[in-house]
Parts: structure tokens; sequence; C-alpha cells
């Protein structure tokens, strides 16, 4: 079976940057499945978002992304709801405010269980699904924050990089089956879980971060897709920074 790309489930669309690639799929036309854990928040999203079209394009389904043996009943039920579908961004994501003096495994495990076990769980969905289709587009929102292991964020970035790693695998798997994975890596994005960094350079707005993630969806793009585009440049250069010198940098 193909679709017409026009038929999204958005995974952490409650708020930030999942909110923003939500409300910019609509804006394209798309039917979009929202997907958070906080329900009162998509509801307001979703009647926002359904004002503005005229129709009923946004759908709330309330679901907590460490609940993974929901998401196989959940995903068939959107399927089925909304007549089909060819695009799944999976945007959910927390970053625990860790001190730097602190070893906390609760919040690492926090981190992997929504960023990369989440992901996990729904990505196998899609691919299954698309993989039948043959067609289709995955996408993961990451970070910069996984291209290098920084002395701030341990088990942040490592759920980052993990991530960055499963999304590549996905793609070399897929790419016989005319299905597009694409990586995301923004830079700093403002958003409610970046609020207690401030304002850091080359910091974007979440609705800027969606308009780009929407247009890299819609192309599709191949890859790994920094936001904004400098980020290749600089995480280029920071890769390669050999790590004595990147430890004495403490960045």
């Amino acid at each position: 079976m193909k679709f017409e790309r026009r038929r999204a489930v958005v995974v952490g669309a409650s708020s930030g940057i999942g909110a923003a690639v939500a409300r910019r799929l609509v804006r394209c036309g798309y039917q979009v499945a929202l997907v958070a854990r906080r329900e009162d928040q998509l509801t307001e999203l979703a009647d926002a978002l359904n004002d503005r079209a005229g129709e009923d394009r946004a759908f709330v389904y309330a679901h907590d992304v460490i609940n993974y043996d929901e998401v196989p009943d959940l995903f068939d039920r959107i399927v089925d709801d909304l007549h089909g579908l060819d695009t799944v961004v999976y945007a959910a994501g927390v970053m625990s405010d860790v001190a730097e003096d602190e070893y906390d495994f609760s919040k690492d495990r926090r981190m992997v269980e929504v960023n990369l076990l989440g992901m996990m769980a729904w990505l196998n969905e899609a691919a299954d699904l698309f993989t039948r289709m043959k067609n289709g587009v995955i996408c993961g929102i990451g970070s910069v924050a996984g291209d290098r292991g920084r002395k701030d964020q341990p088990g942040y970035n490592t759920s980052k990089g993990a991530q960055a790693i499963f999304l590549e695998a996905l793609r070399n798997r897929l790419a016989t089956f005319n299905v597009s994975v694409i990586t995301v890596k923004p830079g700093p994005v403002s958003t409610p879980m970046t609020a207690h960094l401030g304002n850091m350079p080359f910091m974007i707005s979440a609705e800027e971060a969606g308009r780009r993630i929407v247009d890299a969806i819609m192309k599709p793009a191949k890859g790994d897709v920094y936001v904004p585009r400098r980020w290749r440049l600089i995480m280029l250069v920071i890769r390669h920074i050999p790590g004595f010198i990147f430890r004495k940098l403490g960045i």
C-alpha cells in the first residue's frame, strides 16, 4: 500500500520542538496524531490547530513513552484512525538538570528510557509498517550533544549518541525499501526543556526548528540534518579535536 504523504504521528507533541513540528505539518496539509503524556496540553494544541484549519486535522492520543508495551496497540489504532500513515516523528525527550559533582543513576535512567528506549519502541513499529508499504519517512529528533562526550551531561549525551546510531542502523536496513530515515541534530533550541540553560550561542526558536525539520521531512532529506546547518561544520571541527585538548577546553 502507498499513501500520499499526508498522515503523520508526532510523539512528544505537547510542547517544544514536537509541538512546533506538529503545527508545521498541519499547516502543510497533514493529518497529525499528537502523542504525549500531558493530555491537557495536547487537547489545547489540537483545538487551536483544528480551529485554524477549519477542520479536524490534529488528533489527541495520551501516552507516556516509557510504557513500551502500549506502543504496538496504540500505533495500530492511530493507523486505523488516520486511514494510513506515512510519517513518524519521534520528538519526545528529557534532559535532567545535573550538577557538576552529581552522579545520579535515576536521572540517567530516565533520559535513556525516554530519549532512547521510547524511540526504539515507536520506530520499530514504524519500520515494520513502512517496510511492508515500501514507502514512508521516519524522523528522530536527536541533538548535537550526541556527537561528543561532553562533561556536563554524560547521561543526556549518551542517550542522544545512541539515538543517532540506532537511526543510522534503521536507515541502512530500510534503504532498499524506499523508506527514508532522518536524524535531526539541532543545536540549542529555546524550549521548556532548555529554559534553565539561559540564552546559548546560536540558539533558535522552537518554531524555526520545526520549520527546518518539516522541510527535511518533505524533501525528504538523506541522513543527518543539522539545525541550523552551521552546526554541521561546528560539530565536524569538535568531533576531530583530540581527546586531551577536548578535556582541557572543558566543553
